[in-house]
Parts: structure tokens; sequence; C-alpha cells
């Protein structure tokens, strides 16, 4: 098996999911060849051997191979095979997880990576898939909305309503900051007229987020069959929940020799499912799967990001885990900033990288977490 590097990797900033979003009027294609190109201008000439981009909901915009059309639109190779992955929100890192694999067997010696999401084109559930509704099916297939597995899982667990305040409160701090820092967006791309995030609430206070009500306690009553009559207390508010939106992001994945300097090795990659029943926990078992294949320990980490699918997931990790908070999420994360859910897994592995040369560190980790029992993880080491 040859070492596998990751180039580069670079991604848009998050337009608000509306019609008047920053990126509403540009197409999910549109979105992917703006970083194809990018990567061009950074990483110069390279023929890329396989284009594979996450896209949960492809349907409408995003239907009829998302990844083909993209490979099109950006004028890639004919030669050059295009794959589309749906693995829900871990997508876009599944996405670079399939190309490290086919660098590492000797498949392919380079490869595009990453994902996309128009969520104001393509709206959350807007495939219609017949699992989202079918009440047919035992209770643990059937489907259940992230949010309300949040609340559960709070509940469950005893994370508490100031514990999530408090997270969501230092997203939102931390990415006001980090807009303007320029070593911290280094491979955000200008795309279209957006030049920064656009979801970000500033204004967001202590007080703001202790008024604000949980907004999804009535998906209980929608959802009982697949919860078998359970209930618990409503927690999260809209704050809580990271904001829809539209983005996209691409690494390019390749072996040794290609030409320009790697930004950071691939040390170990691993996906993992998990119980439905408390699906936002598969991220935690990614990520013990990829530091016990990298023999390290999150003490070894010099930056983490670790998805914020809502703020149950990062307030858990926080408690439970043996991290230093001030490694994690150094930029905002997914509360601040959104979930363009295709694309997040490049956009933080972009992220990442951006943050590693920043404070100059050596290892690296981005863990992602999805519904229904969805984890991925990757452990890279930085060329310093």
């Amino acid at each position: 098996m040859t070492d596998v590097f990751l180039y580069d990797a670079v991604r848009t900033p998050r337009g608000k999911a509306r019609p008047d979003g920053g990126l509403a009027a540009l197409s999910p294609q549109e979105l992917v060849r703006s970083q194809a190109a990018a990567l061009a201008a950074r990483c110069g000439d390279f023929a890329p051997e396989a284009l594979i981009l996450g896209c949960v909901t492809q349907s409408g915009a995003q239907g009829g191979h998302i990844a083909m059309l993209a490979k099109l639109h950006a004028g890639l190779p004919d030669a050059c095979p295009a794959h589309s992955l749906n693995n829900y929100c871990a997508s876009g890192l599944s996405a670079i997880g399939a190309a490290i694999a086919k660098v590492a067997s000797g498949e392919v010696d380079v490869a595009l990576a990453g994902g996309v999401e128009s969520m104001s084109a393509a709206p959350f559930l807007g495939d219609q898939a017949t699992f989202y509704t079918n009440a047919e099916l035992p209770p643990r297939a059937r489907f259940v909305p992230p949010v309300l597995a949040a609340d559960r899982l709070a509940n469950g667990e005893g994370i508490t309503r100031a514990e999530l305040d408090a997270v969501a409160l230092a997203s939102q701090q931390k990415a006001a900051v980090a807009d303007n820092d320029a070593a911290l967006q280094a491979s955000r791309i200008a795309t279209g007229a957006l030049t920064g995030e656009e979801c970000i609430r500033p204004q967001t206070t202590a007080e703001s987020l202790a008024a604000a009500p949980p907004a999804f306690g009535e998906l209980q009553a929608q959802y009982a069959g697949a919860l078998e009559g359970a209930t618990f207390e409503p927690l999260h508010a809209v704050a809580h929940a990271p904001p829809i939106c539209d983005g996209a992001g691409l690494a390019l994945v390749g072996g040794e020799g290609l030409g320009p300097r790697p930004r950071a090795r691939v040390v170990a990659f691993a996906e993992s499912g998990g119980d439905p029943a408390t699906s936002l926990t598969a991220g935690f078992a990614a990520m013990d799967k990829v530091l016990a294949r990298a023999g390290l320990s999150l003490a070894d980490m010099d930056r983490i990001e670790y998805m914020e699918a809502f703020a149950f997931t990062i307030a858990k990790f926080l408690r439970d885990r043996e991290a230093d908070p001030a490694r994690v999420n150094v930029g905002g994360g997914h509360l601040a900033k959104g979930h363009p859910m295709g694309a997040s897994g490049a956009i933080l592995t972009s992220t990442l990288l951006d943050a590693l040369d920043a404070c100059k560190g050596r290892y690296g980790l981005v863990v992602l977490t999805g519904a229904m029992g969805v984890g991925a993880a990757m452990l890279v080491e930085r060329f310093g």
C-alpha cells in the first residue's frame, strides 16, 4: 500500500439556503467547477483519474448523477470516471476516503474528491424517498430526523440545556472572529459574489440562547412509530441546530511525486456504522477506530474539526473525551457556519488543513457524524 497525500483542499464560503442566498444563483455543478478551478490554479496542471463527489439530496438540480454533470461542467478529462456518493452527512468525507483507497491500492495516481450540496435548490428530504415515511418498516429501520435523535440523545446522555447553550455560543463567537482571519481562511475560495460565511449570527448572546424555546418537540408525535412511543424533553432550539446552507469543497488526493508539495499525509481513515437509535454517536466510533489505526490519541492532535451536527454532539465530545477545547473547532463550527450536507466532510477537511497550517501543528483529526448511524473520521499529518 502506497502513502497517500492531500495535496490541497479548498472550499466555498457557506451561503444561506434561500432564494437570495449568496450561492443560490449558482448551480451545484458550478460550485464544484469553481473549486476544481481553484485547485488547478493553486497546484498546477494535473489530470484527475477519478472524481468522487458526495451529495445527499440527489434529485432535481442535484439529480441525474451530479458527479458526472460536475465533471462535464468542469471540463475534466473524458477518461476520468465520476462517482456520486450518498452517505448522509458524512458523504464529503466518505468521498475523500474512497479516493484515498483508490490511490493506496494503486488503482489511480490522483483523484479529486469532496462534496456539494445546494440546499436552496434541493431542500432537505427533497428527494421524497419512501423510506422517510414508510410506516410498514419495523420501528428500528424507520427514518428518524437527526434533530429528533439529538433531543433523544441529549436526554439519555444527561446533556443539559445550559451545555447546549454554551457550545452554541462558543461556535458563534469563534466563527465571527475567524471569518476575517486570513490564515484560517487561506483555502476558502470566494465564489460568485460571496466572500465570507453568510450564516454566522454574531449578535448571539448567552441571554438570547437561554431565552430561545425548544423548536422540535412536535416531531416526537410525527415519528412516534419510529420512537416506539418513547417521549422525552425537547431541548434543542433553532440555534442548537446548524443552519441549512449551500456549499462545496474539493480535495486533491494522490500518491507521491505529483509535482506540488503536499499539505498533509493521510495517516489513517475510518468509517463506522452505528445503532440507528443512537445515530449521532457513530462519529465517536469512527474517531476511536481511526485513532487506534494510527496508534495516536486525542492528546496528540494539534487541531480537531469535530462536526457540530447539533449542539449535542460537540457538547458530548467536549464533556466525555480528553481533548483540549482550545484545539477543537478553532474557527467555529457548523452551529455557526451551517451544514451543506454532502459537502461538509470536504469543507471540514479544508478547514482542518488551514487550522494546522496556522498553528504549525503536526497532527489533525476531522470527524463527521450523521443520521441513522453514519460516521467517518480521518487523521492527517501536516507537512511542516
